[in-house]
């Protein structure tokens, strides 16, 4: 018997879980996180080892949830000196690298910018002829100033074989390990996001590398050295650490599609609406055929516009650490502040002296934690109710929010601070509740298989469709496999196919995924 762990890093909250081969939950716990991953990593795994009583050779593959790389960001910490290397020239100088990007986030960046010739046409020709020496010296002025580099051709998700030219002569300059971010690798069509993608999947690059060793060797002090390490990916599925290390913006937004996958999983539904309350935010996002629907839209990732994909999830500021205040005007207030993994310590219900969320729930008899009776002197039912009735209707708007269309939903309901919940909620036909969706999230990344994904344009008119479809379908399984996945459990899951206006020769964008079972050595 063979086993599984999963471990899901949050604001608050650590959880990890340890699956069977048929996928059935043995053990699972929740913990605080703390300011540095591996600690929190290490605390959670080691507890919910305690729980059973196998040998922990036996755990043959480790997942990791995290959002590290988010918080960087967000932060503005811990980011790469980036080198930018955008290949149009003289087309695109009009609209330099970093613009509309917040100053903070640039001046963490030092960056460096160079726009060189190259490029294509959405057709394949050339905009500038690309040149190597015009490269090489541009690579020799940046020597010792950056510590990563992004290249970023004019549509290079048509033809990457400039970028991958940039990367090589990178390489062989600053030595075979230093981290080159190639945008067709990154983003989607669109020069200015992809271009933001790419570069912040540069400035990552330490982030990521702090994150994964800091991974590695919590599961090594735990004793658990004989797991195939891998991190969650945003899009529901797995990638291997190598490949983590190359693409870390495909992190960002992995915890809320953990969740989703979570629930999918503790409900056995595949299509439905799921919403993940946590210590800090609640999280909603939407189940389409067993994965998290995804982004149509560009997204804002710390303030800037991105392509890459990314989950449709939507966040408010209400968790079960979520501070509760009353107004002047006897109104009352909830969150977006919380006191996070610090509710121990700072919730009525505990000793604490902050009225939080969780307060409100254990006065009305919705949940039983800590001390009931610290929380009845303290919180008249009038003010609980009216708390009750706020936390409602930020719920139902959420919700609201997330619908394509009129019509009850079901909702999946998950996350230790799912207790703050009602028991009904307009717009919501059946809510379903799971007693181990409080550690929905690490669920979600230990059952995950490994995804790869591919978009370009084709020309029908010249590559027959089926031809076209066969290409992007193997181009998104090689892709899989290079993230971990057994090529020959590669399967097709969803293809989408968007003609391009005013466009000749039928030309229509292809984004095709795949998902396979993980690649374990020796099997």
């Amino acid at each position: 018997m063979e086993y599984r762990l999963g471990v899901d890093v949050g604001g608050t909250n650590t959880d990890a879980v340890i699956l069977t081969e048929k996928n059935e939950v043995i053990a699972h716990t929740k913990s605080h996180t703390t300011p540095d991953i591996q600690t929190g990593i290490t605390n959670s795994v080691n507890k919910v080892l305690q729980n059973v009583n196998f040998d922990k050779s036996a755990i043959s593959t480790a997942m990791l949830g995290t959002t590290q790389c988010t918080n960087a960001i967000v932060e503005r910490k811990n980011l790469n000196s980036v080198g930018v290397i955008r290949l149009g020239y003289p087309a695109t100088l009009s609209l330099p690298p970093f613009t509309d990007w917040p100053a903070d986030l640039v001046k963490a960046l030092h960056p460096l910018t160079a726009t060189l010739h190259g490029g294509n046409e959405f057709d394949g020709r050339k905009i500038s002829q690309f040149d190597d020496a015009e490269v090489t010296s541009t690579l020799e002025k940046w020597r010792g100033k950056v510590s990563s580099l992004a290249v970023i051709g004019v549509f290079s998700p048509v033809n990457d074989e400039e970028e991958k030219r940039v990367a090589e002569l990178a390489h062989q300059l600053y030595g075979d390990n230093f981290p080159v971010s190639c945008s067709a690798a990154v983003g989607s069509l669109g020069l200015i996001e992809r271009e933001n993608a790419t570069i912040l999947n540069s400035a990552l690059n330490q982030v990521m590398q702090r994150t994964a060793d800091g991974f590695i060797n919590s599961l090594q002090q735990a004793g658990v050295s004989a797991a195939t390490p891998y991190l969650c990916q945003n899009d529901g599925t797995l990638m291997s650490i190598d490949y983590a290390r190359q693409h870390p913006i495909l992190t960002i937004g992995s915890g809320p599609t953990n969740s989703i996958r979570g629930a999918a999983y503790l409900s056995s539904l595949e299509n439905a609406m799921v919403m993940d309350i946590g210590g800090t935010t609640s999280d909603l996002g939407v189940l389409v055929n067993g994965f998290p629907r995804e982004s149509s839209v560009a997204v804002d990732v710390g303030g800037i516009r991105t392509n890459f994909r990314m989950p449709d999830i939507l966040s408010i500021g209400l968790g079960g650490g979520s501070i509760v205040r009353q107004q002047e005007d006897g109104s009352v207030t909830v969150g977006p502040d919380s006191v996070g993994y610090q509710i121990e310590d700072k919730a009525l219900c505990f000793g604490g002296d902050t009225v939080t969320t969780t307060d409100i729930a254990v006065r009305l008899g919705q949940a039983q934690i800590g001390d009931p009776q610290l929380v009845q002197k303290k919180i008249s039912l009038e003010f609980a109710q009216k708390a009750a009735a706020k936390i409602k209707a930020m719920l139902e708007e959420s919700i609201d929010n997330m619908k394509t269309e009129a019509g009850d939903v079901d909702l999946l309901l998950v996350g230790g601070g799912a207790i703050v919940a009602p028991q009904t909620l307009k717009g919501v036909g059946k809510i379903y509740r799971d007693s181990l969706g409080s550690v929905a999230n690490a669920i979600g990344a230990t059952i995950a298989q490994i995804g790869g994904e591919y978009e370009r344009l084709y020309t029908y008119d010249k590559v027959p469709r089926k031809e076209a479809l066969a290409d992007a379908q193997q181009k998104a399984t090689d892709q899989a496999v290079q993230a971990g996945a057994d090529g020959s459990t590669a399967h097709l899951v969803s293809v989408e196919e968007t003609p391009i206006a005013y466009a000749p020769g039928n030309t229509t964008k292809v984004k095709l995924k795949v998902v396979g079972s993980l690649h374990i050595a020796g099997q």
